[in-house]
């Protein structure tokens, strides 16, 4: 009698830590970008590491757009939907006013699981040769050239704006459903240019079908080891390093967020998925869930200024 009547206090006071110690009993969903893209490869990375450890089938979801977001804002908070996504998530509010979500108020961080540099993508064919060939070509001819971009606020939107504002222009960004699309529309000359995070860009660096001008991180990077940084190309000071991880519906009991970021932290430390992550041009980040909110935290402070001083917007 005395440990059923626990039992029934422990269900009353503390529902969420109960709902963990069976946790996972049926498959988890992960919730991303489109099929094909560098967020879609990280969701697959870690679907099929965690999945063995947890016991339960972990599948992939890809959503165009926002939706990814707004599909885990409303999800039931137990765990068996997360969405993995970058920045889009958490500084798509500073730039676009009618969104259904709140990152602070609708999500909670499990783990970041991977970072890179976005790499800055021309045509082989295309006249300028660097990026201060570029900017001095673009600021000769206003208005003439765009750029390819995905998610509204995501790597490559933000990547591209942040040049727009340190190197004085007004390149127009042409919007894709994602950011394979994007490449594709850059490849096939709909676009002129794009920031593309690593993962995409490395195997068209690679076959030569599109030419890398510089990387966006602070420092040069061991991914692209021919390419030099944008702040040493002529943007003294550019930095954009793209982030993502997994985040659960607000609400989601903290046993689970533990448990789901454990198994992460552990995905992202094996050497086989550090070696996958790498040769698809990702850095492998495992991290704990409070240090991934605090990186994001961080984020939205950083960018959310500088969006709101230089009017950034979505379209």
């Amino acid at each position: 009698m005395r440990g059923i009547f626990l039992l029934i206090v422990l269900t009353l006071v503390y529902p969420g830590a109960v709902a963990a110690q069976n946790y996972p009993i049926k498959p988890i969903r992960i919730v991303t970008t489109e099929a094909g893209s560098g967020t879609d490869f990280g969701a697959r990375m870690v679907a099929q590491c965690i999945s063995g450890p947890l016991g339960q089938q972990v599948v992939v979801e890809n959503r165009g757009g926002v939706m990814p977001n707004e599909v885990v804002a409303k999800a039931l908070p137990d765990g068996y939907t997360i969405v993995h996504n970058g920045s889009a998530l958490w500084l798509l509010p500073f730039v676009q006013s009618d969104l259904g979500w709140n990152p602070q108020r609708d999500f909670v961080a499990i783990s970041m699981t991977d970072q890179s540099p976005n790499v800055f993508l021309v045509q082989p064919s295309f006249p300028a040769k660097t990026v201060q060939e570029l900017i001095t070509l673009v600021k000769s001819r206003p208005g003439e050239y765009n750029y390819a971009r995905a998610a509204p606020a995501g790597p490559t939107h933000f990547s591209a704006e942040l040049f727009n504002v340190m190197a004085g222009l007004k390149i127009v960004p042409i919007p894709f459903k994602g950011g394979g699309p994007a490449v594709i529309g850059l490849l096939s000359n709909q676009a002129h240019m794009m920031f593309a995070p690593a993962a995409v860009a490395m195997p068209h660096v690679n076959s030569g079908k599109l030419r890398g001008l510089a990387v966006t991180t602070a420092q040069p990077s061991a991914l692209f080891p021919q390419l030099p940084t944008m702040s040493a190309s002529g943007v003294p000071g550019y930095e954009y390093v793209a982030m993502f991880g997994e985040f659960a519906p607000a609400g989601t009991p903290r046993p689970i967020v533990e448990r789901l970021s454990m198994e992460i932290q552990r995905c992202m430390q094996r050497p086989d998925v550090k070696e996958k992550f790498l040769a698809a041009g990702v850095e492998s980040v495992g991290t704990t869930a409070d240090q991934f909110s605090a990186i994001v935290k961080g984020e939205m402070s950083k960018w959310g200024k500088l969006i709101k001083d230089t009017g950034i917007r979505a379209d």
